[in-house]
């Protein structure tokens, strides 16, 4: 059964400040990204939601990126859970497999998911370059079959972002696999 994200984040909502290491062993902090507007995806790589659209995401992020909008991914599940899929090695092969344009960083604490509010993956949060959230949902409205797609809602926000309109409404909420939060320690 799929989890959808949260609703209730306010457009404005400030940016969480984060330092993370990439899975690939960099580290990233928060502040690299002010200025320019950021989308921000929480990813996994087990999750089927994420397996069928991580193309189109990866097609706009080489579509954006030249135009001014920095990408961050997130990896914040749990990688005992799915650890041939979602560890930080099995993720930097991924990224590299992938040609990813943008760096996946690891959330081993899960701290930064919860401070983003994050439910599950893939999930969109597009922040402007003040740092404001502008954008938080799905990337289009057919996650199943690109042929499908009639709405592309997340390609639309960074158009209307860049064309410096208000933030579009409504927002749909992202829907994928949840977040595979850890077992607090007993």
């Amino acid at each position: 059964m799929p989890t959808y994200s949260s609703e209730d984040l306010r457009i404005g909502t400030p940016m969480p400040s984060f330092r993370l290491m990439s899975v690939c062993g960099e580290v990233y902090d928060s502040e690299q990204f002010r200025g320019k507007p950021l989308v921000v995806v929480f990813l996994c790589g087990h999750c089927p939601y994420v397996q069928a659209v991580e193309e189109r995401y990866l097609a706009l992020a080489r579509a954006y990126i030249p135009k001014g909008i920095n990408w961050v991914g997130i990896a914040a599940n749990d990688p005992s859970l799915h650890p041939d899929e979602d560890s930080p090695e099995a993720l930097c092969r991924r990224y590299h497999e992938k040609a990813y344009p943008f760096p996946i960083l690891f959330d081993e604490t899960q701290v930064v998911a919860k401070a983003f509010q994050a439910v599950c993956t893939p999930e969109f949060f597009v922040y402007d370059a003040q740092g404001g959230l502008y954008y938080h949902g799905r990337l289009d409205d057919n996650w199943k079959d690109p042929k499908q797609v009639s709405r592309e809602e997340l390609k639309e926000a960074l158009e209307a972002l860049l064309g410096g309109k208000p933030a579009p409404s409504p927002q749909y909420p992202a829907m994928g696999c949840s977040i595979k939060w850890r077992t607090p320690a007993a």
